[in-house]
């Protein structure tokens, strides 16, 4: 079979299982989830040898040990994985949710009803858990997923994928076959083999460095919704509470750093920077954070500041590196967010409602706060459970993606014999 017979193979198996997933009712599709998290726990001996194979593999191809560590798994892993498809069978179903109802003056009576998407493909870096996770969620959301993770992971995903498959049919002879598959090769022809198929595939939600993404981007002939990097920021404005500017600038940047909702850029208002600055400089150089300034800053932090360059200011440095640049109020901060912001998340420090609300409504970004750090644009702290990503797109999804938006809708129309004149 040629590579490209054995993709649209998958694909239409996954068609075929979109079909009938909507045919599961609520409880089904939580007793397959719960089935698939026993399995995941009895089967940890399992998972772990075929992740053994793929750490190998990975020292073998030289891995940073930050990707090392993506890649394994260990029995906190994957009891994590197995508790993640627990809270997901605890969430609310996010199909047939009538989102919109009307009746018309001529009798006709329509309702707008949450559905499924259909077959989703899921390419992703490094991280087997995603496996398990993304899994999880289209399964819940009633959709048919083609997973696609990097050749350093194939063993843990297929024994993974091949886990969950089985306890789904365990639960119910109703769960399609096919409604989880791993593509089983590592040629990178695969995927535009895979996302060239527009009357099987769906979307495509790729998952990773914003190399990988735009190389998807690229090469897909259906829909891509597309994150490429997290280039956030923290506004100190005028009228902020100096604790407040603090301790969110902070949290901002060293909650956790190589995130994509960690701050990259700080903007502080001219009004408040001479008293402001040095104060925030000396929290972040205590955690080891680099500034990269320009040059109204310098003149505040003095010669020993580090000078940022062109390229600085459209970085996602996933580091201990910040930039730091002195504006204008609210106007100039916006201004640079225009021109640098990545659409990803933006916080402005204040106490002043005014501003805060303008800030809000005219900065670009999927998620903007008023007076909380950055770190908190994130699906489960959200509120929506696990999520499947953060989308920067403008149509469709936006932000944190959880259950919700794993679904589109479809509009239902009753009439009693309604005709058209």
């Amino acid at each position: 079979m040629s590579l490209q017979e054995e993709m649209r193979a998958i694909a239409s198996n996954a068609k075929a299982a979109a079909r009938q997933m909507p045919r599961l009712t609520t409880p089904e599709k939580n007793a397959c989830l719960i089935s698939m998290a026993n399995a995941l726990d009895a089967n940890a001996e399992a998972i772990k040898a075929a992740n053994e194979k793929d750490m190998a593999t990975g020292r073998s191809m030289d891995l940073s040990s930050a990707m090392l560590d993506r890649l394994q798994l260990d029995d906190a892993r994957i009891a994590a994985m197995a508790k993640g498809l627990r809270e997901v069978a605890e969430f609310e179903d996010p199909v047939g949710c009538v989102l919109d109802e009307r009746t018309r003056p001529n009798g006709l009576h329509l309702r707008k009803v949450s559905a499924p998407i259909g077959v989703i493909v899921m390419i992703y870096e490094s991280r087997p858990n995603v496996t398990a996770d993304a899994a999880g969620l289209c399964f819940k959301s009633s959709n048919a997923t083609i997973l696609r993770g990097g050749k350093e992971a194939l063993n843990s995903n297929q024994t993974i994928a091949r886990i969950l498959s089985k306890a789904g049919k365990e639960a119910t002879d109703r769960f399609p076959e096919d409604a989880i598959q791993v593509v089983p090769t590592v040629d990178r022809a695969a995927i535009p083999e895979l996302l060239s198929l527009t009357e099987l595939v769906d979307l495509c939600i790729p998952r990773g460095g914003e190399g990988l993404i735009r190389a998807v981007a690229a090469c897909s002939r259906v829909p891509v919704i597309k994150h490429y990097k997290g280039i956030c920021s923290v506004y100190l404005d005028g009228d902020c509470d100096p604790d407040k500017a603090v301790a969110v600038t902070v949290n901002s940047k060293t909650q956790r750093t190589g995130v994509c909702n960690a701050m990259e850029t700080l903007l502080v208002d001219a009004a408040v920077a001479d008293k402001l600055l040095p104060r925030v400089s000396d929290q972040l150089k205590s955690k080891n954070v680099e500034l990269r300034v320009d040059e109204r800053a310098a003149a505040i932090l003095g010669p020993d500041a580090k000078p940022a360059t062109r390229e600085d200011w459209d970085t996602e440095f996933l580091d201990l590196i910040c930039t730091v640049r002195v504006v204008d109020g609210v106007e100039g901060a916006l201004e640079h967010i225009g021109h640098h912001g990545s659409g990803h998340t933006e916080t402005i420090v204040t106490e002043n409602e005014a501003t805060a609300l303008r800030f809000q409504n005219e900065a670009d970004a999927s998620t903007v706060f008023w007076n909380a750090s950055t770190r908190f644009s994130d699906g489960g702290e959200f509120g929506m459970g696990a999520e499947i990503g953060i989308s920067t797109d403008k149509i469709g999804a936006r932000g944190p993606m959880g259950l919700a938006e794993l679904t589109t809708y479809k509009w239902l129309g009753k009439g009693d014999g309604l005709i058209r004149s």
